[in-house]
């Protein structure tokens, strides 16, 4: 305590209190390091002005994609909690109480049904707050629920994929998640339905080898991380440097890995333009007019 301290009645103190101010007012942008007001993210699509993707969750990708953020939210199904009884500095189904109290949902998976500018779809978004939108049973349950969904109203199924692999915490019983998920996007195609797959920041492990890699077309967010193993895993592996840009969805798209990188303010428009081919339909989307300097 100073001599100014001292000096001060009691109560003044409280009068001239500084007021608390939000944590998350500003945030930097990765990319560029400049700070951007919190409240402009929301109609920049959560998309710095220099370009970085943020990553969002379900709510925010759903209201994105939907016709004026219109949607109903379907169940996913319950599975067996913690079967292995799984244990390592925390208990499993401690770490599934505090990712649920964390994101409020059940699980990595979350399933849509609504419209992309006029035409029906199935959109299932993978959450990567969720245990790093890691796959088990339920992410599992969750994509075959969405693609039984697809195939029962005949519409087309749309995933965003987001995930650091396979829950480890489920062991094999993780892994069989793998070939599950593959059968239910046969289902698709043998049913002649559109499976487009969204590949978003970061997608790596069981998930890249396994239904993100298995759509009828491949779209990505710029700079979004897409790998089996990640960078430095490789790095230590072959002792070598690795390209500029590797495993990133530009580096990937110029190796003919994915079919296009597309900015999220474009998404939308992207998926209704390639359903309406796929679908053999019409979609109600209109570009604005593009006006050029006289």
């Amino acid at each position: 305590m100073n001599w100014l301290s001292k000096l001060t009645p009691p109560g003044v103190k409280d009068i001239f209190s500084k007021k608390d101010t939000p944590d998350n007012l500003w945030m930097k942008c990765p990319k560029s390091g400049e700070m951007v007001f919190s409240a402009d993210l929301g109609g920049l699509l959560h998309v710095t002005p220099a370009g970085h993707h943020l990553r969002i969750g379900p709510d925010m990708r759903m209201d994105y994609t939907f016709d004026d953020a219109d949607y109903t939210k379907v169940d996913i199904p319950d599975v067996a909690k913690d079967p292995l009884k799984f244990k390592d500095d925390q208990k499993y189904t401690d770490r599934l109480k505090k990712a649920r109290a964390k994101t409020g949902d059940r699980d990595a998976m979350n399933i849509g049904v609504g419209k992309i500018h006029g035409i029906d779809a199935v959109v299932l978004v993978q959450n990567f707050a969720f245990m790093g939108g890691s796959l088990g049973m339920a992410a599992g349950e969750g994509f075959i629920q969405a693609a039984e969904c697809a195939v029962g109203k005949k519409m087309p199924l749309v995933v965003f994929t987001a995930a650091g692999g396979a829950r480890m915490q489920e062991g094999a019983l993780s892994l069989m998640q793998m070939p599950r998920t593959t059968i239910a996007v046969q289902e698709l195609r043998e049913a002649g339905l559109p499976y487009i797959v969204v590949l978003c920041d970061p997608t790596t492990g069981g998930v890249t080898a396994s239904y993100a890699m298995l759509g009828d077309v491949h779209l990505a967010e710029p700079d979004a991380l897409i790998c089996f193993a990640g960078p430095r895993v490789i790095e230590e592996t072959i002792r070598e440097k690795l390209p500029k840009g590797f495993q990133r969805a530009e580096f990937l798209q110029e190796k003919g890995m994915i079919d296009r990188v597309v900015p999220r303010t474009e998404m939308r428009a992207t998926l209704a333009n390639l359903l309406s081919v796929l679908m053999q339909t019409k979609s109600n989307y209109k570009p604005e007019p593009k006006f050029e300097d006289a």
